[in-house]
């Protein structure tokens, strides 16, 4: 099965993520088909770039996110709702 997962990289201590396409067979850190994006949770606010529609892409094709990149992508990537336009002064 194909999945998506965060992939450590960064020295010890400095965790740094890449977001990567893989088999769910292969070990954290080995072969990945495709990088996604990353996030750095070091930076405040944490930096979380991923390209949202190669991550469609993937999920059509049947690849399962795991549950932290699902919860990464639930809280940076959604877009904050627009504030509602304020109603025009009758004149």
């Amino acid at each position: 099965m194909v999945v998506i997962r965060m992939r450590r990289a960064g020295s010890k201590k400095r965790p740094f993520f890449r977001v990567v396409v893989t088999d769910s067979r292969a070990a954290r850190d080995s072969s990945f088909v495709e990088i996604l994006g990353y996030y750095n949770p070091r930076t405040k606010p944490a930096v979380v770039k991923i390209d949202r529609e190669r991550v469609d892409f993937w999920v059509k094709q049947g690849a399962q996110p795991s549950d932290s990149v699902r919860t990464l992508m639930a809280r940076h990537l959604t877009p904050e709702p627009a504030a509602a336009p304020a109603a025009p002064a009758d004149q």
